[in-house]
């Protein structure tokens, strides 16, 4: 793992961290394992919630709560060496909160729309953040997750429903930065993104043969309390499009 000092600092200033090479081959290859039996032998005996398809009614596009479904991923994200670094990131006692995949299947991957993720998490001080780690390659072809660098510093956003089920809530207004300007976290398998629950993000839809399989592991720290405005407003939203 990168040094810790120098992930700490550019992800205070920016609000996102790319690191190289996060997790072995040889780990990509176990998680891939491990997703494809858990898709295989447990996923139909699960909440409708466990997970989100895309608009063909039949190919995944989320696995949510895997941290409660399945032991493996669960001690995954919490590794001692990721908890150490979380904590210094998120200034508390780190609490993980959510371990799900962002799929986009190939050719028929849907996108998303710009949002702050605490739109959907609610919580107060924003200690909190999201670690991406790429199972298969993430180029800008294949719907890489793009962000606006420093945009975690503007507070939460306002904010209305997406219509897009799996991401219900998204920014009331499109952001102005032009795309050139924001960053493309294109990802080699095992690389990893750290981002805060503030910064304003998206990616677009995969129209290309290679599928983009990213799994994510939600962290706060335990100091955070849920805001009741930001989730009477995910509430609505998410009632408008259900995740499943």
């Amino acid at each position: 793992m990168n040094n810790h000092s120098q992930v700490i600092e550019q992800y205070q200033r920016d609000g996102v961290v790319r690191i190289s090479q996060l997790f072995s081959a040889e780990m990509i290859t176990k998680i891939r394992e491990e997703l494809q039996r858990y898709i295989c032998e447990d996923l139909d005996a699960k909440p409708a919630d466990a997970r989100t398809l895309e608009a063909d009614g039949k190919t995944i596009r989320n696995l949510w709560r895997l941290e409660q479904h399945c032991p493996y991923f669960r001690q995954l994200a919490q590794q001692a060496e990721l908890v150490e670094l979380i904590g210094q990131l998120v200034g508390g006692e780190p609490v993980l909160c959510g371990v799900e995949t962002f799929s986009k299947p190939a050719r028929i991957g849907s996108g998303v729309p710009y949002h702050q993720d605490n739109a959907y998490f609610c919580q107060t001080p924003p200690d909190m953040l999201t670690l991406w780690i790429a199972i298969d390659r993430v180029t800008v072809e294949n719907g890489a997750v793009t962000f606006i660098l420093g945009s975690h510093q503007q507070g939460m956003l306002p904010t209305k429903p997406s219509g897009v089920t799996g991401n219900s809530i998204g920014l009331a207004n499109e952001p102005t930065t032009p795309k050139s300007e924001q960053f493309c976290a294109t990802l080699e398998p095992g690389d990893a993104t750290i981002h805060h629950c503030q910064i304003i993000h998206h990616s677009d839809a995969n129209q290309t043969d290679q599928s983009r399989l990213g799994l994510l592991f939600v962290y706060r720290a335990s100091h955070t309390k849920t805001d009741s405005q930001l989730k009477h407003d995910y509430t609505t939203a998410v009632t408008t499009t259900p995740p499943a």
